[in-house]
């Protein structure tokens, strides 16, 4: 049965968007768990590959089921603020009462056959306080080596997201911000409908908190919603441009471009397929990104680009006269 969240005027006025460290890192656990969703970063796991190895991840597999199933919502609480940190999140996650872990872990136990009954399900219920807080030390170990290094990339991509759905949202409204969410999410009347045919035994209904929309780079092809009381109603959607996170920059820019405004600026300005910050462009382009931004500054003087603050990061958009440049050289040959 598809999820049916009927949204009241409370709900929609604090329906709100977050940055999630701890998130991002479980939906990358989640995604080791089920090779299906490795296309998009076979680039990241290779390089990967040797801290992958080193993480003994099998008490984490223990609740994270590989054919889906509920993983625990402690795990990766939604986050209770816009842009935490991740010690921040971490150190709420440690501290989540060692009841509602139980419950959960108990929940996500019953999803594989014979798990509650093992030796590592029947020790994890019997003290869940240790067991957080061996599931927050192995979250931690996991962060610094697959995500804390790529951080600043994956965050800018995030935040530009945010920046792009916002931007829906004042067009066009919700139903035009849920429209371009995920082909499983629709906005109907006052109902959030979420079709794919899941059973979500516990979902939580809106209760004048909002929902909360959370980006994600690792949670592709699906879309996560629910999650039972008592955390706030959450959507985990794929965030626009992951398929070109751990790429090189694309095309190679047009050789008049690079006549006209050097090499370096023709291939930011091409690259510049979406909104993008200072900080994503300097990591797709392995420069610094005092380099970066003085570059973009050369190109917004120019009236080649717009520049927008969402946040703490500015975002750069290329301007219609950018776009002929782009488009001058391809024109010509044809």
């Amino acid at each position: 049965m598809p999820l049916r969240m009927r949204l009241g005027v409370d709900d929609l006025l604090r329906c709100r968007f977050a940055v999630s460290p701890l998130c991002q890192t479980h939906e990358a656990l989640r995604m080791l768990r089920r090779p299906e969703r490795h296309g998009y970063h076979r680039p990241w796991l290779r390089r990967m590959r040797a801290a992958v190895a080193e993480l003994d991840l099998s008490r984490m597999w223990l609740f994270m089921p590989p054919r889906g199933g509920y993983t625990p919502d402690f795990l990766g609480a939604p986050p209770d603020v816009p842009s935490a940190s991740f010690a921040d999140e971490l150190a709420r996650m440690r501290s989540t009462d060692p009841a509602l872990a139980r419950a959960e872990m108990a929940r996500s136990l019953t999803c594989t056959p014979g798990a509650a009954r093992s030796p590592a399900g029947r020790q994890a219920l019997a003290d869940p306080a240790r067991t957080v807080q061996e599931l927050a030390d192995l979250t931690e170990r996991a962060w610094h080596a697959l995500l804390a290094p790529h951080w600043a990339g994956v965050r800018a991509l995030l935040e530009a997201d945010i920046a792009y759905r916002s931007g829906r949202l004042a067009a066009g409204g919700w139903e035009a911000l849920f429209a371009d969410l995920h082909p499983d999410l629709a906005l109907t009347d006052d109902t959030l409908i979420h079709s794919t045919p899941h059973d979500f035994p516990g979902a939580q209904q809106a209760d004048g908190r909002g929902v909360l929309m959370v980006p994600s780079v690792f949670v592709w092809p699906d879309v996560i919603s629910g999650f039972a009381a008592p955390w706030q109603p959450t959507v985990i959607y794929p965030a626009r441009g992951m398929g070109a996170l751990w790429q090189a920059p694309a095309a190679k820019a047009p050789s008049a471009l690079v006549r006209l405004v050097g090499r370096t600026r023709a291939a930011i300005l091409s690259d510049l397929e979406g909104p993008s910050s200072t900080t994503a462009l300097a990591h797709r382009h392995g420069m610094a990104p005092s380099s970066v931004s003085a570059h973009l500054s050369v190109l917004r003087d120019a009236g080649l680009l717009t520049a927008r603050r969402h946040g703490h990061q500015v975002l750069y958009e290329r301007l219609p006269l950018a776009v002929a440049l782009l488009g001058a050289e391809s024109a010509a040959r044809g």
